[in-house]
């Protein structure tokens, strides 16, 4: 038996005419733990795409060995039939079935011609062992958090008897414990013979877990690094990922200029109707002028709640309590009133809520203050590609031109793209939510770079954010939330990872 469950060989890939896969070589050596790292854009996704046919054989050149036959995988079914199953970051569940019905969709336990529910139900009691997930298998996938869900894309990959798995950016939404209990699984299936591919941005996930890590940059294989050989660290990944020595991820801000409060609120509560229960809860906090507010908490904390109660009350909120922005007091009723009052919110959810993925840059960018390149209902059309190309340039969007679409760009440029659309309607106070989720290193340095110069050009920002190094190495100040409340008000000087922590369990 060889010793490479998998070789992708020589794997080159376009789209109309842009390299995404240039002479790619991968091996993963059967029964280990492989990371594929790189930033945005490198082809990482790309590369997995090309092995699990989702673009099939003839749309690339170079061959894909598995268990030491070539394979020409045509369609998805075909990688699933050879023992490979993928899971993506979105998770691919039938939200209004039963845990049961997802982890069998597709693959049913029959009886003759009809399906053997009972047989079902009690094969995935036995799947759900194998993820160490507690829940009923009759329960409806709905009623389960992300953790839990992402386990159930697991055993449902288990139940068709995976050989090879691969998991895309399987950490981005989980909270630390989640995450944590998710490298444990990956380690036991690894003792049970199956071989793990793992594509992350967290690095110290990366080297926690991985056998070997082979780097990708610009569609190009650039190196494997070996943990049994010590050749495994954060400094070495960075330095292949990027191409350059980054010292320090959060740049230096220089000539701080902390100013007079721009926004205040007092006694601030929201009542979420349709929970019906407060998400945010006697809320006291101030942003000055020329300062970044981190906001940090664990998931469920409030965080996101609070960011939408300020930015015009889109969930409709029954709300409570006193904002002031520049020392008058505000009522946004809408978020154009807040939009027309100075403040711009960066979901953190930019594939769901910030932008509109089958459109182009131009129209993404635009979007949110058309009336400023509108005459009597009309788009000014010059205007709106002068203005594209204005934040194309400024923040450095990696892109053919402001006409490709924004759903075909990479996770970084997609974040780019979203704050520089909130930054065309010129607020004063900009609310960033979950800046850097689901991008990489060289990515992230790009944001906070963009951050530093528009607090230097005199905008605040309140940034939201579930890494606690990020919020130690960005923000002036640091609010914590726990169950809907603010339980500490830090400055950076006082504020440390045990000490946040503390709070955010309060």
């Amino acid at each position: 038996m060889s010793e490479w469950i998998l070789e992708m060989k020589q794997i080159s890939k376009e789209f109309t005419g842009v390299k995404a896969l240039s002479h790619v070589d991968f091996k993963v050596s059967t029964g280990e733990i492989h990371c594929l790292i790189g930033e945005n854009g490198a082809g990482k996704s790309t590369l997995m795409k090309v092995l699990s046919g989702v673009y099939p054989h003839g749309t690339y050149s170079g061959d894909i060995v598995f268990e030491g036959n070539v394979q020409q995988f045509s369609r998805i079914s075909d990688s699933v039939q050879a023992g490979i199953a993928i899971i993506y970051q979105e998770l691919a569940l039938f939200p209004d079935l039963t845990v049961y019905e997802n982890i069998y969709a597709g693959n049913e336990v029959r009886k003759g011609l009809l399906v053997d529910w009972n047989q079902t139900i009690l094969q995935s009691k036995d799947m759900l062992r194998k993820v160490k997930l507690t829940v009923s298998p009759e329960v409806l996938v709905k009623d389960l958090g992300v953790g839990k869900q992402q386990l159930i894309e697991i055993a449902k990959a288990l139940s068709k008897k995976v050989k090879l798995l691969i998991l895309d950016e399987p950490t981005a939404a989980l909270n630390e414990t989640e995450s944590e209990n998710l490298l444990e699984l990956l380690r036991e299936l690894k003792h049970q013979g199956i071989t793990s591919i793992m594509i992350s941005h967290k690095l110290k996930e990366v080297i926690a877990i991985a056998d070997k890590v082979t780097v990708l940059r610009d569609g190009q294989t650039i190196c494997t690094l070996d943990a049994s050989k010590g050749e495994i660290s954060e400094s070495v990944i960075i330095k292949h990922m990027v191409g350059r020595e980054i010292e320090d991820i959060y740049p230096k801000r220089l000539n701080k200029q902390i100013g007079a409060p721009l926004l205040t609120i007092h006694n601030w509560t929201a009542y979420d109707v349709q929970l019906g229960r407060e998400v945010v809860k006697d809320v006291h906090m101030h942003v000055n002028k020329g300062e970044i507010v981190g906001i940090a908490g664990l998931m469920g904390s409030g965080r996101t709640e609070l960011a939408q109660s300020i930015f015009g009350n889109p969930k409709a909120y029954k709300l409570q309590g006193d904002l002031y922005q520049d020392g008058v007091k505000k009522v946004f009723k809408h978020p154009r009133d807040a939009i027309d009052s100075g403040i711009a919110y960066v979901t953190e959810d930019r594939k769901g809520d910030g932008l509109f993925l089958i459109q182009d840059i131009k129209q993404n960018m635009s979007v949110a203050n058309l009336n400023a390149i509108s005459s009597q209902g009309v788009i000014n059309n010059n205007e709106e590609v002068k203005i594209a190309n204005h934040y194309k340039q400024s923040l450095n969007v990696k892109a053919s031109s402001i006409e490709q679409t924004v759903g075909h760009l990479s996770g970084g440029n997609q974040q780019k793209v979203s704050l520089g659309k909130w930054l065309f309607v010129n607020p004063s106070l900009l609310i960033l939510d979950e800046p850097t989720r689901g991008i990489d290193v060289g990515a992230k340095f790009e944001i906070y770079t963009i951050m530093n110069k528009l607090i230097s050009e005199g905008m605040s920002i309140i940034m939201i954010s579930s890494e606690l190094t990020e919020v130690l190495g960005m923000s002036d100040r640091v609010y914590v939330m726990a169950e809907g409340k603010i339980t500490g008000e830090l400055s950076i000087e006082e504020a440390d990872q045990e000490t946040i922590m503390k709070l955010a369990t309060h």
